[in-house]
């Protein structure tokens, strides 16, 4: 691990202390999880690059066009048939 310091307002020093007190963890280990949280979270650099490069597969897909007409081997009531019975296996 990397030794940090930083700085915080009063009021965010004492609700760190109080989470901690109250999750039973040390404050570093908060500030590792809320840095965790961020990192995955939709507002993070890294969350939005990763969609930015699904966006343009998606407008690639878009660009080439429906694809070539092909006989379809499936009806939609045999997939959804197929579908129940798995349900049904997994809870019974």
């Amino acid at each position: 691990m990397v030794r940090k310091q930083l700085y915080l307002e009063a009021s965010q020093d004492r609700l760190l202390k109080r989470w901690a007190r109250e999750r039973g963890t040390t404050e570093a280990e908060l500030v590792r999880e809320a840095i965790a949280w961020y990192a995955s979270s939709p507002r993070s650099p890294a969350a939005s690059a990763a969609w930015q490069q699904e966006v343009a597969f998606m407008r690639r897909l878009l660009a080439e066009g429906p694809l070539p007409e092909r006989e379809r081997r499936w009806r939609r009531e045999d997939l959804y048939a197929e579908r129940l019975e798995r349900y049904e296996r997994h809870f019974r």
